[in-house]
């Protein structure tokens, strides 16, 4: 729970839309190293840059490469140094995994400034809001199925309201995925979206808390925090498509809380240590 609450406070940071628009705003230098030209090209084409139009990119055989950069990528075909970030030009999402691995602090403009890498990275934004907004739904539910646990910690003043909570890290997700999406961030530029975030807090928290009370033996628990995450899962996926020009149908939606709903019950379930 301590783990929590650090979590807590760090997401009430990122409600500052300013806080996010600087962090997105970061530039981020990669250089590239290949054998060919044409390999280089398939690692420009695999970021989503074109060649020459992107100030962030440095093949190291250009003649005026800086001479530091803030990360290098190697051609997937090459011998690299162990320690060393691969592209495979056809599978860039593996690139993104290790680059969220070892530098989780560039994710926001590394998602901003290159297309390629941005999918898997929301992803991974997405999962660990709705995965935070899962475990906290859990830990404010405890008092409510074990009366005899009195008092705890958070089941009082701020923290103790989930709908808050959840409906907070939600529009910090909003200002994320518009970021990394390279649109307008702030309460006046996504007034729709948290509109809609609004107003669909209190559904989900109704039937999270009746299943919660109702199941014996805290087996609720299980059922409220997945359906936490599924309504953040269903939230982000929804922002995703809207900042890519499309729209989730009804199927659509159905669909994608239903993964959602799976998903958070594999997280509630894991062990954790």
């Amino acid at each position: 729970m301590l783990k929590l609450l650090k979590q807590a406070k760090a997401a009430v940071e990122l409600l500052n839309p300013a806080e996010v628009v600087s962090r997105a705003g970061r530039e981020v230098r990669i250089g590239l190293v290949a054998a060919t030209d044409e390999a280089y090209a398939r690692m420009e084409e695999a970021l989503g840059v074109v060649s020459g139009a992107n100030g962030h990119i440095h093949r190291a055989s250009d003649s005026n490469a800086p001479a530091e950069v803030d990360l290098v990528l190697y051609d997937s075909a090459l011998e690299a140094p162990a320690d060393a970030h691969k592209l495979d030009p056809a599978n860039p999402e593996v690139a993104a995994q290790q680059l969220l691995r070892d530098h989780d602090d560039l994710w926001l403009p590394l998602a901003r400034q290159f297309p390629g890498l941005r999918r898997p990275m929301l992803d991974h934004t997405i999962h660990a809001v709705a995965q935070e907004n899962a475990l906290f739904a859990v830990a404010t539910a405890l008092p409510d199925v074990v009366p005899s646990l009195v008092e705890l910690p958070w089941s009082v003043g701020e923290w103790g309201s989930d709908t808050l909570f959840i409906t907070a890290n939600q529009v910090r997700m909003a200002f994320l995925v518009a970021a990394a999406c390279d649109k307008p961030v702030g309460y006046g530029h996504q007034k729709a979206e948290l509109v809609s975030i609004g107003l669909g807090a209190f559904g989900w928290r109704a039937l999270a808390r009746e299943l919660a009370g109702k199941i014996p033996f805290g087996g609720g628990l299980v059922a409220k925090g997945a359906i936490a995450y599924a309504g953040t899962y269903l939230v982000g996926k929804g922002l995703e498509a809207l900042h890519h020009g499309l729209s989730l149908s009804k199927a659509d939606r159905e669909a994608v809380y239903q993964h959602g709903l799976e998903q958070g019950r594999s997280v509630m379930v894991q062990p954790r240590l």
